[in-house]
C-alpha cells in the first residue's frame, strides 16, 4: 500500500514527481531496498523562492523492506540547500510485539538551520507546517491505498518463507549490499550511498567548505583559514547552544574583532548571547518604544548611506543635553535606545547587503560636534556614556565602519583622553576627525558621502530629519528614587517569567491543550543550583494552588515565584502520566525543546530540586557535597523560563529547532565555560494505529 504513492500521489499536491536512483532485491526476496530523488514544490512565498534561485526543492528518499523481520524503514533527507538547511526524517512501519494482526508506525524529524539568505524564521516556520501537514495525512494516505487494494480483492498478504530454491532477480541498476548489513535491517546510511557523483562530506563538519557564490554575497572575501575558523565555530555553536546560533555574518564579526582566535571569539560570543537572552535584545526592536523625552531631544537618526553603501548614522552630539536627558531619563534607558540603535543598524545592513548585492556588515557613524562644551562633560553623563561604550563594545563588535567627527571644538580633547581608553584599538583606527570646517576640503566629508545627501546643517542640499536637539525642560527631570525604580521596570520587562524552586517544593506551569497535534515550546536558564524538569500529561485539571496555604515558603519572593498544581494525593500513573523522561539540569546550563502533543488534556511543566545522591561507600561528606550545600542556600534553586504552545494551524511563533536541546549556554557559573555538550532526546512524534 506504502508504494503506491510513487511515482505520484494526487493526495499529496506538493509531491510533483520521483525518481528510481537505486534499486535492490535479495536473492531470496526478503530484502528489498530502494531509492528515490522526490521533487516537491514546497508551498513558500514567490519572494523567497526567487532569492534561493529555485521552484522545486529534491528529497533523497530510501525505504528499506525487511520481510524477514517484518520491517519498512524509511529515510529522507534533503538534497537542496544541504549546506544550509538540514532535514532528517525517520519512519519506522513494524509489527506489534502482542497483537500480529496490528501495525505500529513511529515517525521523527529534525532540522537543523544553518543561514537561509535570511529568511530563516519564515523557512523554519514553512517546515514546521509542512511536518505537521505530514502526519495529519499519513494515516490518511495510507487508509487509501489499503481501501484501494481491498476494491481490488486483495485482503491478504501471507506472511514471507525462504522459498525453496533461490533464484535470482535480476533488476537494473544493480548493487552490492554486504550481507552483514542486511542482518541488521538495513538502517545504516552509507548502505546506498552509491550515487554516480562521488559523495561530498558531510555538513558541518570542519572538512565542510562553503558555498563561494555564498561567501562572496554575504560575507566577503575569506581565507581559507578564516573559512575554516567560521566553520569550526559554527559547528561548535551548535554541538552546544541548538537552537542558539546567531547567523554566520554576526559570528563573522567576534572572530574578525579576535583576529580568528577561535577560543577569544568563542569567549566573547558566548558571553553576548548570554547578554542579548537576558535583556531580551533580539525583541527591543519589536516590543519597546522610546519615551517620547527621547524622540524630541536626541538629537541623532539614519540618514541614507556611504559610498560604500553602509548605512549612515547622524548624530548631533553637540546639540544634545547630555545631562538633561540622564536626569529625566535615567542611564538604563539611554542604554536600551543605544541597543535599539544598534541592533536597528545590523537590520539595515541586511537590507543593503540585499540592495547592493555585496556584504555590507557594518554601519558609518557621523558625528557632529559643533556646540560642544564643558556641559558635556558633566560627571554623570560622561560615567552614562562610559557605560554604553563598554555595552556596545562588548557585543557589537566590528560594527562601525567608519566614525566621521566634525567641527571638533577646543574641549573635544579633554573627551577624547577620558573616553579613548574605553575604545578598542581597531575600533580607534577607524575614526576620523575633522576640526572646523576642514571636512569640506580634501579628504574630508565627500571622499565617503554623496554630495547629495550631505545633511543642510553641514552645508549640504539634504533635508536632514535628525532631531535639532536642545535643552530638555527640567519640569521632565525625575528625582535618583524615580529613576531607580524606572531602571529595574525597564530591565524586567521580559517575557521570562522567575521561579524559586525549593527542596519538597517545585514550581509548575499548567497548559491547557485542546487540539491534540498542538506544540509545546519551553525554554529555561537554570540560574542558581540543580533541578530536574518534568512535563507531565492529566486528562483532568489540577485544583489552583490556596494562596492562603503555602507551607514553609511563600509563593512571591524577590528570585521569584513557586507554584505547586499536583496535588501530593495524585498518583503518577494513575491520576497524571510522563510524556517526557526527566532531565537534569545544572546550575548555569540552558535548556530549549519542545513536544508535540498526543493528546488533548491538561499538560504540567515542572521543575524541581534535584537532591545530590547520597555517597554509598563513606558517612562522611565529599568536598563537592558541601560546597554544592554553600552555593544552594536553604535548598533554593532558582530559574528563568519561558514557554509557548504552538497550534497546529498557523505556527505563530518562532522555534529554532525541532528538537529537544540542552546545553551549558548561559555561563551563569564557571562550570559551564568548559561545557561543550548537548543532548538530544524529544522525538517529535510517536503514535500508533491500527
Amino acid at each position: 500500500a506504502y508504494e503506491r504513492r510513487f511515482p505520484t500521489c494526487p493526495l499529496i499536491p506538493m509531491f510533483v514527481a520521483s525518481d528510481t536512483v537505486n534499486e535492490y532485491k535479495s536473492e531470496d526476496g526478503a530484502i528489498h531496498v530502494i531509492e528515490r530523488r522526490c521533487k516537491l514544490d514546497i508551498d513558500a512565498p514567490r519572494l523567497l523562492k526567487k532569492i534561493a534561485g529555485v521552484d522545486y526543492v529534491y528529497f533523497v528518499q530510501k525505504n528499506s523492506l525487511n520481510r524477514r523481520e517484518r520491517t519498512l524503514h524509511i529515510e529522507a533527507y534533503n538534497e537542496t540547500f544541504s549546506n544550509r538547511v538540514i532535514i532528517n526524517e525517520h519512519c519506522c512501519y513494524t509489527v506489534h510485539p502482542d497483537n500480529e494482526d496490528w501495525t505500529c508506525f513511529e515517525q521523527s524529524a529534525s532540522l537543523d538551520i544553518k543561514s537561509f539568505f535570511g529568511f530563516e524564521s519564515t523557512v523554519e516556520k514553512i517546515a514546521m507546517k509542512q511536518y505537521t501537514s505530514n502526519i495529519k495525512k499519513g494515516k490518511e494516505i495510507i487508509e487509501y491505498y489499503l481501501k484501494q487494494l481491498e476494491e481490488e480483492g486483495i485482503t491478504f498478504v501471507p506472511r514471507w518463507t525462504p522459498p525453496t530454491s533461490h533464484t535470482r532477480r535480476p533488476v537494473s541498476p544493480a548493487i552490492n549490499i554486504p550481507d552483514s548489513a542486511t542482518k541488521e535491517g538495513l538502517n545504516n546510511k552509507e548502505i546506498l550511498n552509491t550515487s554516480s557523483s562521488p559523495s561530498e562530506p558531510q555538513a558541518g563538519t570542519p572538512d565542510d567548505k562553503l558555498d563561494a557564490d555564498y561567501i562572496k554575497r554575504y560575507l566577503g572575501d575569506l581565507t581559507p583559514m578564516q573559512e575554516s575558523c567560521l566553520i569550526r565555530l559554527r559547528q561548535w555553536l551548535q554541538e552546544t547552544h541548538k537552537g542558539k546560533i546567531p547567523k554566520d555574518e554576526h559570528i563573522l564579526r567576534f572572530l574578525r574583532a579576535r583576529d580568528f582566535n577561535i577560543d577569544k571569539a568563542r569567549e566573547i560570543l558566548c558571553q553576548s548571547l548570554t547578554w542579548r537572552k537576558q535583556h531580551q535584545v533580539d525583541y527591543i526592536l519589536d516590543t519597546w518604544n522610546p519615551p517620547q523625552v527621547l524622540q524630541d531631544y536626541y538629537a541623532g537618526g539614519w540618514h541614507h548611506h556611504d559610498k560604500d553603501g553602509r548605512p549612515l548614522y547622524v548624530l548631533r552630539l553637540g546639540q544634545m543635553d547630555t545631562k538633561g536627558l540622564v536626569r529625566a531619563l535615567g542611564e538604563e534607558a539611554l542604554l536600551r535606545y543605544v541597543l535599539s540603535i544598534n541592533e536597528e543598524g545590523l537590520r539595515r545592513c541586511e537590507e543593503n547587503t540585499k540592495v547592493f548585492g555585496r556584504p555590507i556588515s557594518s554601519w558609518t557613524c557621523l558625528v557632529d560636534l559643533e556646540g560642544l562644551n564643558m556641559r558635556h562633560l558633566w560627571r554623570p553623563g560622561v560615567k552614562a556614556l562610559l557605560r554604553i561604550i563598554e555595552v556596545v563594545e562588548a557585543n557589537y563588535p566590528e560594527t562601525l565602519g567608519r566614525l566621521l567627527i566634525l567641527r571638533a571644538p577646543r574641549v573635544f580633547p579633554v573627551l577624547w583622553t577620558l573616553v579613548s581608553p574605553f575604545i578598542d584599538d581597531n575600533t580607534r583606527k577607524k575614526f576620523l576627525i575633522y576640526a572646523g570646517n576642514d571636512y569640506q576640503g580634501p579628504g574630508g566629508l565627500l571622499d565617503y558621502i554623496d554630495k547629495e545627501i550631505i545633511p543642510d546643517f553641514l552645508g549640504g542640499e539634504c533635508m536632514c530629519e535628525v532631531p535639532e536637539g536642545g535643552l530638555v525642560p527640567k519640569s521632565l527631570y525625575r528625582t535618583a528614587e524615580e529613576l531607580e525604580n524606572e531602571d529595574i521596570k525597564l530591565w524586567t520587562e521580559t517575557i521570562y517569567q522567575s521561579a524559586s524552586v525549593f527542596k519538597g517544593a517545585p514550581h509548575e506551569v499548567l497548559i491547557q491543550i485542546v487540539d491534540a497535534s498542538s506544540v509545546i515550546t519551553w525554554d529555561f536558564d537554570v540560574c542558581k543550583g540543580d533541578i530536574v524538569f518534568n512535563i507531565f500529561h492529566s486528562k483532568r485539571a489540577p485544583q489552583p494552588p490556596k494562596k492562603d496555604s503555602l507551607g514553609a515558603h511563600s509563593i512571591t519572593s524577590p528570585g521569584g515565584n513557586n507554584v505547586q498544581l499536583i496535588d501530593k494525593v495524585w498518583q503518577l500513573g494513575r491520576d497524571y502520566s510522563m510524556v517526557e523522561s526527566p532531565l537534569i539540569c545544572k546550575e548555569g546550563e540552558s535548556v530549549q525543546g519542545s513536544h508535540v502533543t498526543r493528546w488533548p488534556g491538561f499538560y504540567i511543566l515542572q521543575w524541581k530540586f534535584h537532591s545530590m545522591p547520597a555517597c554509598a561507600t563513606t558517612n562522611l561528606p565529599r568536598v563537592d557535597d558541601v560546597l554544592a550545600s554553600l552555593q544552594v542556600s536553604s535548598h533554593k534553586c532558582k530559574v528563568m523560563y519561558y514557554t509557548e504552545v504552538i497550534g497546529s494551524e498557523d505556527f505563530r511563533g518562532s522555534m529554532t529547532s525541532l528538537e529537544s536541546s540542552h546545553s551549558g549556554f548561559s555561563q551563569l557559573s564557571a562550570a559551564t565555560t568548559s561545557s561543550s555538550q548537548s543532548h538530544s532526546s524529544s522525538m517529535i512524534s510517536r503514535w500508533r494505529f491500527c
